[in-house]
């Protein structure tokens, strides 16, 4: 599947959305609970789950490389740790990006709502996340359990997919101990990876929309280099209320697309 007729007020909606959604991603993380929904809002209802997701990860992995670029020249990091995260991260987003094509659109929604409604509550109930840096883990130890973390969020960020910068940054923050900037640029480079992974197998199937695709990838891009300087220059308070608010508005909006057929 490669194109696809979309009416100008929908393509206007989800471009803005992508932007939005790169701007709080190169931030707190969560971008995909901001953009999956939109694409869930705004394709037809019979697009299928693994064009859905396809199409969701162009945009992504744009957006996530350029706020990559972006922390990696402010922020150190130890690439002895980068290596297991990134190749747990491929292995687990090519597996789930497989098991796509067995999801049923009907319980895709449920499922994207539940991370919408998950890393909501956490994000809210947590405002000093990652304020400082406390190394819980050293050694081969250490680098197991970055193996494990990129292997588990890799196969969520592949079937499912929203939430997964934030989820990276939970374990980093909460398993390994790192401080927020650390744990953000370690996020980006394992996310950057499980979108590209995630391209590869679903683009190989034909399940990309690329014109969508690349129109709210320039967005997201956009909307990851200004989010990124802006995280960098002022931190994450604002934005996290902006997340909060913009995530609300869309677990509304899917929850109603979820019962409006039950009560008309």
């Amino acid at each position: 599947m490669t194109g696809l007729e979309l009416p100008l007020a929908m393509i206007a909606f989800l471009v803005t959305a992508s932007f939005l959604a790169g701007w709080v991603d190169s931030i707190v993380g969560g971008g995909g609970l901001i953009q999956l929904p939109s694409l869930l809002i705004g394709l037809p209802a019979d697009t299928p789950v693994p064009t859905i997701s396809g199409t969701n990860k162009v945009p992504s992995f744009l957006g996530t490389s350029v706020a990559a670029l972006t922390y990696l020249r402010r922020v150190r990091i130890a690439w002895w740790g980068v290596l297991p995260l990134v190749a747990g991260s491929a292995a687990g987003s090519a597996v789930g990006a497989r098991l796509t094509h067995f999801l049923d659109r009907a319980a895709f929604t449920p499922l994207v709502l539940a991370a919408l409604v998950g890393v909501g509550a956490y994000t809210w109930r947590r405002p000093q996340l990652g304020l400082h840096h406390r190394a819980k883990h050293t050694g081969w130890r250490a680098l197991a359990l970055l193996g494990a973390i990129g292997l588990v969020v890799g196969l969520w960020d592949g079937f499912i997919g929203p939430g997964t910068g934030s989820f990276f940054l939970i374990a980093l923050v909460g398993v390994m101990g790192y401080e927020f900037l650390s744990a953000t640029t370690y996020a980006k480079l394992a996310n950057l990876t499980t979108n590209l992974a995630a391209i590869v197998v679903l683009g190989a199937t034909g399940n990309i929309l690329w014109g969508i695709a690349l129109a709210m990838g320039a967005a997201n891009l956009l909307g990851g280099l200004t989010g990124a300087r802006t995280a960098l220059r002022h931190g994450n308070a604002f934005v996290r209320r902006v997340f909060l608010v913009v995530i609300v508005a869309l677990g509304v909006k899917l929850t109603w697309d979820m019962v409006a057929p039950l009560v008309a």
